[in-house]
Formats: structure tokens, C-alpha cells, sequence
């Protein structure tokens, strides 16, 4: 992830207030829940961010209709970015939290237009902990979405 860190004060959400227009973007498309906007720090040409109007910080923040609308707003800009700038390859990355490499604590995804070596490197450790403790993760969960609390 970029080293840029948003350091406005509470309150004063750089992405609100880009939503609201009081800073200036390369606004690339806008409907009723989302906006997507040049990422100013272009890993490559065509690099865009989705986020939601509403400030929620992050995935757990918002509702189901915004992840469908950002999700809608990503395809459709990754269409007009292949249309564009033809990359071999696309990355949307979506981080929530510190320790998950957020940087900016409002919602967004990043389309990114992918070549070879362009500098992202997106590997971890391969941990395989066992068909075993596979299978009581998924029991764990299953048993979380079936109480109805995961919503």
C-alpha cells in the first residue's frame, strides 16, 4: 500500500470532504451512493478509487446496498479503464483497518490498472493449518451467518 497516511483531524474526512466538493479530484463517475475519482497517487495510469458518499469507515460500516453500489461502480470503471488504457491485468484491492493497510479511514476500493513488474506486490506466508482446523473454521462461521449476527 502507498505511505500516504490521512492525517485530518477528526471530523474532517479527506473523502467527505472531496464528496462534497470542497477539495478539488479528477472525478471520474458519481451516482447516488458512490463517487469514483483519480487516485492522486497513480501506481499506474487509470488508477481510480470507489468510495462511498456516506462516510463509514470501513466494510463493517456500510450497508448492503452501498457494497453492491461500489461494487456495480468498480466493474463499471474497470470496463472503462480495459477500454482505455487495455492493461493486462486488473487489481481491486479493498483494505479496512491499520493492520489491514488502511490508509484512509473512509470507505474505497482501489481499480488498479496492472502491468509486469509494476512495483505492487500483493504475497503473504502460505500458512496451511490442516483440513482439520479448516473444517472448524467453517463450522465457526457457518454457525456466526446462520444466528443471523453477521449482517
Amino acid at each position: 500500500m502507498p505511505m500516504f497516511v490521512d492525517t485530518s483531524p477528526p471530523g474532517h474526512c479527506i473523502f467527505c470532504r472531496l464528496v462534497a466538493g470542497e477539495i478539488p479530484a479528477a472525478r471520474v463517475y458519481e451516482d447516488a451512493l458512490t463517487l469514483a475519482f483519480m487516485d492522486m497517487g497513480q501506481v499506474n495510469p487509470g488508477h481510480v478509487l470507489v468510495a462511498t458518499k456516506r462516510h463509514a469507515a470501513t466494510l463493517l460500516d456500510i450497508t448492503a446496498a452501498e457494497a453492491a453500489a461500489v461494487m456495480q461502480t468498480a466493474q463499471r470503471v474497470a470496463r472503462a479503464v480495459q477500454a482505455v488504457f487495455d492493461p493486462p491485468g486488473l487489481t481491486l484491492l479493498q483494505a479496512n483497518g491499520r493492520e489491514g493497510d488502511q490508509t484512509v479511514f473512509h470507505f474505497h476500493m482501489h481499480v488498479v490498472p496492472r502491468h509486469a513488474q509494476d512495483g505492487i506486490a500483493l504475497t503473504w506466508p502460505r500458512k496451511e493449518p490442516g483440513a482439520q482446523v479448516l473444517q472448524d473454521y467453517a463450522r465457526q462461521l457457518s454457525a456466526e451467518l446462520a444466528r443471523g449476527n453477521a449482517q
